[in-house]
């Protein structure tokens, strides 16, 4: 029998998963060869999910040794067979679950009878006939592919694919009633070094500008454009402008690339000027600012246009410091309905619930 790396295969699930999800986020999809992306299609919508579980399971198993026969999952079937049960318990079923991806909630070979053959002659008992004939398709490709790039490449499309699943499932997003200084610092550092494609950084930023007008009264309008939506098409003088009495009181632009003076040049030209935009704030994800940027923005203060930067969780926490006790539950009670939002993917939501368990574990004085 082949031995089987169970903590490298949880540990190679894992990182490719990362991957993928960070490729749902962009909106582009690994590329696979179409015969093969149309039997996983069929994988994908069959309701029996043990189906896909197996190939996952027999996936990682030729990965990790190219002599076994990935037809025989279970120990005694033969020399080259591997014990799919276990692998499943300790590293498949494990990760699905952790991962609140639609799964079988056992061993998937539970599904099918003791010492299945994944063959034809399973086929005739099996009550979709149809994602078993996909399964057996992809099964057969996965034989025949020696390149463990191509092998990578696959099981990169199939978490996509397993990500993409999530998306149609509901994932409860963790909350709290209240939230300490302390804590603060921990939520805001925490969920920016998730990779969000931007999105944890504007979120954080309009709670903390919602809490603000919710704590002073004031008459603000704070508009976001979205993330990945250019300026120039939404009309916006920044991913966050604020308003009132239909004046710009001040624009914002939330990055977590560094800001150069060209970058200034051009946000000059295209939205603060037109807009008359006397006050605009980069807040940016790390202190150290390019002296080129400096430099540009003294000169627009010189031309009565305010341009500054500041860092992102500093600034947050210092305005949450001054907001005190009420001001951080109207934050953390914003912040939690924007991530409760349907159109903010599952895997910033599942992120979000991550960094809240690090907050409830901190033991108190």
């Amino acid at each position: 029998m082949a031995s089987l790396y169970y903590d490298g295969a949880r540990k190679l699930l894992e990182e490719t998963f990362a991957v993928a999800e960070g490729d749902l986020l962009r909106g582009a999809p690994p590329a696979i060869n179409k015969p093969i992306a149309s039997q996983c299609q069929v994988l994908f919508r069959t309701s029996v999910q043990a189906y896909r579980e197996v190939l996952l399971g027999c996936l990682i198993a030729r990965m990790q040794d190219k002599s076994i026969d990935i037809r025989q999952p279970y120990v005694g079937q033969g020399p080259k067979a591997f014990n799919g049960r276990t692998l499943d318990e300790r590293a498949v079923n494990p990760f699905l679950h952790d991962k609140h991806i639609p799964s079988s909630r056992g061993p998937y070979l539970s599904v099918f009878r003791r010492s299945v053959l994944f063959d034809e002659s399973t086929r005739s008992g099996l009550r979709d006939k149809a994602g078993y004939d996909a399964l057996l398709g992809v099964l057969s490709y996965v034989e025949a592919t020696s390149s463990r790039k191509a092998l990578k490449s696959l099981l990169h499309y199939l978490l996509f694919k397993f990500a993409e699943l999530r998306e149609a499932a509901h994932v409860p997003v963790s909350r709290l009633r209240r939230i300490s200084l302390e804590q603060c610092g921990i939520l805001i550092s925490g969920l920016l070094a998730v990779a969000s494609g931007g999105r944890f950084p504007v979120m954080l930023v309009l709670a903390t500008f919602s809490a603000v007008r919710e704590f002073f009264g004031l008459n603000w309008e704070i508009e976001s454009q979205g993330i990945n939506v250019p300026d120039e098409a939404s009309g916006a003088g920044g991913d966050v402008t604020i308003r009132a009495d239909d004046k710009i009181v001040l624009a914002a632009e939330v990055t977590e690339r560094p800001v150069d003076r060209s970058r200034v040049v051009a946000t000059f030209n295209t939205k603060i000027a037109p807009t008359a935009i006397e006050d605009y704030l980069f807040l940016v994800k790390h202190a150290n600012q390019d002296a080129g940027a400096l430099e540009q923005a003294r000169q627009y203060f010189s031309q009565g246009h305010d341009v500054n930067f500041i860092e992102i969780q500093k600034w947050i926490v210092m305005t949450l410091a001054t907001l005190g006790r009420k001001g951080r539950e109207t934050f953390i009670g914003d912040l939690a309905r924007r991530m409760d939002a349907e159109d903010v993917p599952k895997s910033v939501k599942m992120a979000w619930n991550d960094v809240i368990a690090t907050i409830t574990s901190v033991p108190r004085a």
